[in-house]
C-alpha cells in the first residue's frame, strides 16, 4: 500500500532528479538560484531530497497487494 509519506518522498525525488538534470545539462542549479547558494533553505531542501531517497529504498523491498495475490496462486 502506498502511503502519504511514500508520495511525498517520490515528489521530493522528482524535484531532486529534475534539479540534477538541470545541473548536468545546463550547469544550472534551480534550488540554489531560487533560494541562494548555501542558504539555509537550500541546504534543508537538499537534505530532504536525500532523506526521501533513503525512504524510497524501502519501496524496492516492500511487498505490494498484487505481489501478495500472485504469490498465493
Amino acid at each position: 500500500m502506498v502511503t502519504v509519506m511514500d508520495k511525498i518522498a517520490l515528489c521530493l525525488l522528482v524535484i531532486g532528479g529534475l534539479n540534477w538534470g538541470l545541473v548536468g545539462i545546463f550547469d544550472f542549479d534551480l534550488i540554489a538560484w531560487a533560494f541562494g547558494s548555501g542558504a539555509v533553505i537550500s541546504r534543508i531542501l537538499y537534505i530532504l531530497v536525500a532523506v526521501a531517497a533513503l525512504w524510497c529504498i524501502s519501496l524496492l523491498f516492500r511487498r505490494t497487494e498484487s505481489m501478495s495475490a500472485e504469490a498465493s496462486h
